[in-house]
């Protein structure tokens, strides 16, 4: 079998073809399906390996306070010959994962072949597709709970066992300083337990994820808003408890906890981090500082981890396997949520380049699972069921070309495009027509409209050749190239269907569908007339300004947060907008312009959606994670001061912050600072220069501004909203093969 490994006095990392262990009694053989990598501790270990001896001691004082007394005990001679012996070995990485019961030793009964569990310990849960795992290091998962989510049980137990130290109690306000794994675990834990959140870490991204998962604010380890946060929470007291959930060798961790703890206030100790009290502010508020030791009671007893021997419950409530166990449970009730935390997940074969990327900075992550080689669909299938039943699924259509849409390549380049516009309501007479009325190399065709007054008052403003109310003769005039589908949201698909059918090229105004019928219906047209020539107005990502701040953002290489605010204000009496039943909900109607927006910032298509509302209006806030782990949170409200900018965005990665203004002003924060113009200029959302791609796109028969797959995931996510509305559940936006 394979096993990660390293050579802590080299530094060498290496996938080793190793013996598979034996089935020994008191426990059980378990074929892993995913194992985590500890961002902080084993990474933490990776690095140490890599320094020189000189390095390794100043960060291993303790094991050098060992090799002064085994000088002493043993002489100098022996024990150099000793520590060069097990430093030059290999040694095993990993500590949590889940996997299959392969083998069951003698005295076991609780477990049988073939079931599912997750398993702890730094000698027992390894990175290897075999473990020997005893009796108190594994829990058997509950049914529901998907294998990679039970891979987080050993970190989980850790932020568990951390969180009974603090002892929260309703009500509480509680400090997390450090929100990298296991703090964003403590978050969700202390949540869950009625514990209002203050969270710190100088990361951003960080910081937003913890929001997003319940904190009540976060910021930076020096920000006035986290002091502002926790006087306004607290009552100016200070916070109940604190939790050191962060590593390093700076002491500033412990510094913070005292000037924000409250008079006798806790302070947990979780994670790794400098402990050099200040005497006098510990003294004067009389904090009380506790320690979290690992998984829970039972570690690094031998007897407990290696003997099986559990500890009474009546003297003994939470154990190690205990808090495991807990920690499972939480999850498959839905309590706890570890799949926002995956930054990335990677074959076993790639171990060895996966903690390079990490160590080298070039993969950023919260979380890294490993997926094995031996495990199959069928496996998380059948784990994952129950969830699965639970969990609405969005299909994303696949786009079938049925030929190879002659429309396109039919007329010469030199003539001039001649359009068809279906509906010249508002939108089509303040934001389309007049980018197109006038311009060179255009004609305006036709006007369709189902009243004459109106198609006449078109025509008359924008120059229309003719005005009819016959939508067949526009769709059946062979000289027309393209047709704008301009009209109210409910006819959208059905006259893109009929367009598509008659081969003619199609811009149709956002949503493109309300329902997943009516997307397949349109999709089934492009198939059935080999006619792909589709866009939807999604105009954003053509704004000049987003552009150029796209562009001085630059490529990332770890995953991205990106908060987009919609303030959509109130709608009029009498408003269309309000006729749910036929024309759809407003975010059915607008929702794609944000989505598309975001997705093509962050370069990708979304695979699940989750969305809550508030009783009583139509404020959402929708949440889409991305294939590498970025998300986009679009808060859609409608209940803000109408004085307020309507769009506000802020995209966060690799240590860069991109900033857009409601169209009218736009920052970029990074190594250099770039800031756009100040000056006032009316705001630009890309209408223009989407009209002249498509355009382009019609007379010279190239692609299309943007490709049909997007708009069809845009389209799917979009509708995917209502359901995770309805459900209450993440939905998975599943690509349909």
């Amino acid at each position: 079998m394979k096993q990660v490994v390293q050579n802590y006095k080299s530094g060498e990392l290496a996938l080793l073809d190793v013996p598979v262990p034996g089935c020994k009694p008191g426990g059980v053989l378990v074929r892993t399906v995913y194992s985590l990598i500890s961002t902080g501790t084993e990474l933490m270990k990776v690095s140490e390996a890599g320094m020189s001896m000189v390095g390794k001691a100043r960060s291993r004082p303790d094991q050098v306070a060992k090799v002064v007394q085994s000088v002493a005990t043993n002489g100098l001679p022996a024990t150099y010959r000793k520590v060069m012996g097990k430093l030059d070995s290999y040694t095993p990485l990993g500590y949590s994962l889940c996997g299959v019961v392969e083998q069951v030793g003698a005295g076991i009964d609780d477990v049988a072949v073939g079931d599912l569990v997750a398993c702890a310990g730094n000698e027992h849960a390894l990175h290897a597709e075999l473990n020997w795992v005893p009796r108190n290091l594994y829990a058997r998962v509950p049914d529901g709970l998907a294998p990679r989510h039970a891979a987080f049980g050993t970190v989980g137990s850790i932020a568990m066992q951390g969180v009974r130290q603090g002892e929260p109690q309703l009500g509480e306000v509680a400090l997390v300083i450090g929100l990298g794994l296991i703090g964003q675990l403590v978050v969700q834990l202390l949540t869950a337990s009625g514990v209002r959140v203050v969270g710190v870490d100088p990361d951003p991204v960080r910081c937003e994820l913890a929001e997003r998962l319940g904190a009540a604010a976060c910021g930076d380890p020096g920000s006035a808003a986290v002091e502002a946060a926790v006087a306004e929470l607290t009552g100016g007291h200070g916070v109940d408890q604190v939790y050191l959930a962060a590593g390093g060798a700076s002491n500033q961790p412990v510094e913070l906890a005292a000037r924000l703890s409250r008079d006798r206030g806790r302070v947990v100790d979780i994670g790794k981090c400098r402990l050099d009290l200040p005497w006098n502010a510990y003294y004067e508020k009389e904090l009380d500082v506790r320690f979290s030791r690992s998984y829970g009671p039972g570690r690094y007893d031998p007897e407990y981890e290696l003997d099986g021997r559990d500890y009474p419950i009546g003297y003994v409530r939470w154990t190690e396997r205990r808090n495991l166990a807990c920690f499972l449970d939480l999850h498959a009730r839905g309590r706890i949520d570890v799949e926002p935390l995956i930054s990335h997940i990677a074959d076993f074969d790639d171990a060895v380049k996966t903690y390079e990327r990490l160590k080298d900075g070039e993969l950023k992550a919260v979380a890294v699972l490993f997926r094995y080689p031996d495990h199959t669909a069928e496996e998380e299938a059948a784990a994952d069921g129950d969830e699965q039943a639970q969990t609405p699924v969005v299909t994303v259509p696949a786009v079938r070309r049925g030929g190879a849409g002659a429309s396109a390549a039919a007329r010469s380049t030199n003539a001039p495009v001649r359009l068809a516009f279906v509906g010249a309501g508002n939108y089509a007479t303040s934001m389309l027509l007049p980018h197109l009325a006038g311009r060179d190399g255009v004609t305006m065709s036709t006007v369709v409209t189902t009243t004459a007054l109106s198609a006449a008052n078109a025509q008359r403003k924008f120059g229309f050749a003719q005005a009819t109310t016959d939508l067949d003769a526009v769709l059946g005039d062979p000289a027309i190239d393209a047709v704008f589908v301009v009209t109210r949201h409910s006819s959208h698909a059905e006259l893109t269907r009929k367009a598509l059918l008659a081969g003619k090229t199609v811009f149709v105004e956002k949503p493109l569908a309300l329902t997943e019928d009516e997307l397949a219906g349109v999709l089934a047209a492009v198939e059935e007339s080999g006619n792909d020539r589709l866009q939807v107005g999604f105009n954003r990502r053509f704004a000049p300004l987003l552009r150029e701040a796209r562009q001085r953002f630059g490529a990332r290489t770890g995953p991205a947060s990106l908060r987009y605010l919609v303030n959509a204000g109130r709608l009029g009496h009498g408003s269309w907008y309000l006729q749910q039943g036929t024309e759809g909900s407003r975010f059915a109607g607008e929702g794609g312009h944000f989505i598309d927006t975001a997705s093509w910032l962050l370069d990708a298509d979304p695979v699940s959606v989750y969305a809550v509302a508030p009783a009583g209006n139509e404020d959402l806030q929708v949440v889409l994670r991305y294939p590498d782990g970025s998300t986009a949170t679009i808060g859609y409200v409608t209940t803000g001061a109408p004085g307020f900018p309507k769009e506000t965005l802020d995209l966060v990665a690799d240590g860069k912050v991109l900033k857009l203004d409601d169209f009218v002003r736009a920052s970029v924060y990074g190594r250099k600072r770039w800031v756009s113009s100040r000056l006032p200029k009316a705001r630009d959302k890309g209408q223009a220069a989407e009209l002249a791609a498509f355009i382009r796109a019609v007379r010279t028969g190239g692609p299309m501004p943007v490709p049909l797959e997007s708009l069809v995931a845009t389209t799917s996510a979009t509708l995917a909203v209502q359901a995770a509305v309805a459900g209450g559940a993440p939905v998975t936006l599943a690509r349909a093969r």
